[in-house]
């Protein structure tokens, strides 16, 4: 006797039939179709043995129904996208999704390399200094008024000069009778120490920390011999040519205060009335 051969699931003799084998068990075409064939995710029917198969994430297609979502080309052997469970060309899906150059408006397509600022974006080759026109790629640049700019097309075109050393003032900087300096360049005139977040003062329109200042043009007290800087309020009292600090105007004598009071001379000294009665 011929030894059987059936289907292994409805048993129907395979002999002169088209049949599968799974898993070494041989399956009649609609048995196998009814019990294993994938489903297409466009017309939710089988996908036969005898249709391509074609799957993505484990989701499947018929070969005629693997397509763009939006424009219908067939998407076989080409590059595709998936957005919310929809597979997209390249052009539509740039179309839909992908981001506008900043500079000429077309399309950033994927996969190209693009710039991206203040989330705007740019092709590599668009994203270029505004005044010299050359590409500004990973190196420094500086916006102003909505264009982009290379550090020494930026120095040359809109940044202030420092009024004591002549070259551009790219950041920080401080301001001086309505010129630029820089910091390192506003210092002291005579002892050249930054003034930058200092107290100074200034004669004949140069500027001076307070200790050179004193040193070089302050009265000195007759008292202390010390400066009178006469600087943020301070008092002092003057009288035929000499000035003492307020707190340094006393007696010769017994100390007392004379900021107010009546007083008498004897030849340097100061002397309060009473003081003064034997001169």
């Amino acid at each position: 006797m011929t030894e059987r051969f059936d289907c292994h699931h409805c048993n129907e003799s395979l002999f002169g039939k088209k049949y599968i084998l799974r898993e070494e068990s041989p399956y009649c075409v609609a048995c196998f179709e009814t019990l294993y064939a994938n489903t297409c995710e466009e017309c939710r029917t089988p996908i036969g043995c005898d249709c391509k198969d074609l799957s993505y994430k484990d989701r499947h297609w018929h070969e005629a129904c693997f397509h763009c979502s939006q424009c219908r080309s067939s998407l076989v052997d080409k590059p595709f996208a998936a957005k919310e469970d929809q597979l997209l060309c390249t052009d539509c899906y740039s179309n839909e999704y992908s981001s506008k150059c900043q500079e000429c408006k077309k399309t950033i397509m994927p996969g190209t390399r693009k710039m991206e600022y203040k989330g705007s974006s740019w092709h590599e080759t668009c994203f270029i200094c505004h005044r010299c026109q050359q590409p500004i790629g990973t190196k420094s640049f500086i916006p102003k008024d909505n264009q982009n700019f290379c550090v020494p097309c930026y120095e040359k075109q809109h940044a202030l000069q420092c009024v004591q050393c002549k070259k551009p003032i790219t950041t920080g900087g401080v301001t001086y009778r309505e010129q630029p300096w820089h910091k390192e360049c506003f210092v002291c005139t005579a002892c050249k120490k930054q003034l930058s977040g200092q107290r100074f003062t200034a004669r004949d329109e140069f500027a001076y920390c307070l200790n050179c200042f004193c040193d070089l043009y302050a009265k000195k007290c007759a008292g202390c011999t010390n400066p009178i800087s006469g600087l943020g309020g301070t008092k002092y009292i003057s009288f035929e040519e000499r000035q003492w600090h307020n707190d340094c105007f006393n007696c010769k004598k017994c100390s007392l205060s004379l900021v107010g009071r009546g007083f008498l001379t004897e030849r340097d000294d100061i002397l309060c009335p009473d003081c003064g009665k034997d001169i």
